[in-house]
């Protein structure tokens, strides 16, 4: 990270509703102090007195914001488009440094000279490095990533909790019709329960009928013609079969939005060379290649391949103190990225003989499987770090006899 020296420190302390700034030069010098609504006049007001420090001092505008991605919104990419450089405060290392260099008091105006200091010591102590991070540009194609794979993870929870409600209310009204199917979100069991708005009606399908449901063959025709024979429902099925029915149609359309992004998601891998790189891994499939590249955005923002470890939480932090030598879990980790780590770890170690080996020799060693699989993942993450930064394919080599 270069900081010229005759630049022009900006520190935004981030609140919901207001923001604390000051403005400093690299002497130390604070020029300029004041709060600025988080609206429009006040994001106006904010650049307006930038500018006017801009003029006079002649040098590059360095911003650090604590916050960077959260409730800063959409300060953040207004600071980068006006061409500003951004700063993002590490909240967990920004913590560690207040305590080696405590302030009198805890204020929203020391917070945000903390943040003019910072710039100060970053040439000269690396604990200060370590809490500034430049905030890199990202493609669109990341963003958009980024975004659609978090609209689908949560479209996706949202499609097991109405599943688990429409399960406990089947279960209570009539077991033997959720007896048919051990998954109730297949696409022919559902549409069986949407086809029409009445469940007591589901009985009186004639087969021809139920051989034009979606998904609905001979073989799962005869198994609900078997069914239709000894069909009985609660005496609540009056409220809550509607219920079901409302569900069982939830399902199906979360179904096909789930679909929809997941077909701009592979559009968009199409497009990154990036997303390519990562979907070059054996086992690290559309979804999961999509998540991780909009998560990563840029690999340049790692310094290397323990920091991209760390931030996938596939990477224990030294906790070593004295004699004792231990570690410990970080937390400050990307929780969407970890999880998709972790599914296409999984699935790698299954299409890769020496990860599958590695994954045995860490079972029997006494390591449970997530254990197994994230000590697999932290020697994986060396690899791609390698294959974004040069953007390389991932390459099978056999030896040579």
């Amino acid at each position: 990270m270069e900081i010229d020296r005759k630049s022009i420190r900006v520190s935004i302390d981030v609140g919901c509703h207001r923001h604390r700034v000051a403005v400093g030069l690299s002497n130390g010098e604070v020029m300029d102090e004041f709060d600025i609504n988080h609206a429009s006049d006040g994001f106006d007001d904010f650049f307006t007195r930038i500018d006017r420090h801009r003029r006079v001092h002649h040098g590059e505008v360095l911003v650090a914001m604590e916050g960077y991605n959260g409730w800063a919104r959409p300060l953040d990419t207004l600071v980068r488009t006006h061409g500003y450089r951004l700063f993002n405060i590490n909240n967990l290392k920004l913590a560690r440094f207040k305590e080696i260099f405590p302030a009198a008091s805890k204020s929203d105006p020391v917070d945000a000279r903390k943040g003019l200091e910072l710039f100060q010591l970053a040439d000269h102590l690396p604990l200060a490095r370590g809490v500034l991070q430049e905030v890199l540009d990202v493609p669109v194609e990341h963003e958009m990533l980024k975004r659609l794979t978090r609209r689908r993870r949560a479209l996706v929870d949202e499609r097991t909790r109405v599943l688990n409600r429409l399960q406990s209310d089947l279960q209570s009204v009539c077991p033997e019709l959720l007896g048919l199917t051990s998954d109730a979100g297949n696409v022919w069991f559902v549409s069986l329960l949407t086809s029409r708005d009445d469940l007591t009606k589901l009985p009186r399908l004639k087969h021809k009928t139920l051989l034009g449901l979606r998904g609905v063959g001979q073989k799962y025709a005869a198994a609900i013609g078997a069914w239709q024979k000894r069909a009985r429902f609660s005496h609540d099925i009056d409220w809550v079969g509607p219920m079901i029915f409302e569900d069982a149609r939830r399902i199906l359309d979360l179904r096909q939005r789930i679909k929809d992004i997941e077909a701009r998601c592979e559009t968009l891998i199409s497009q990154s060379t990036h997303a390519q790189v990562i979907a070059s891994l054996p086992g690290f499939g559309s979804v999961c290649s999509a998540e991780l590249t909009g998560e990563i955005g840029n690999v340049g923002r790692f310094k290397n391949d323990g920091s991209l470890a760390v931030y996938l939480g596939m990477a224990n932090l030294d906790n070593s103190s004295g004699a004792f030598r231990g570690s410990k879990k970080p937390r400050h980790v990307n929780t969407h990225a970890r999880a998709a780590m972790m599914i296409a770890v999984d699935q790698h170690r299954k299409q890769v003989p020496e990860s599958q080996r590695y994954y045995e020799k860490k079972r029997a060693e006494g390591k449970k499987h997530n254990q197994a699989i994230r000590s697999l993942a932290r020697h994986l993450c060396r690899v791609l770090f390698r294959m974004l930064r040069d953007q390389r394919h991932y390459e099978i080599r056999t030896e040579k006899t």
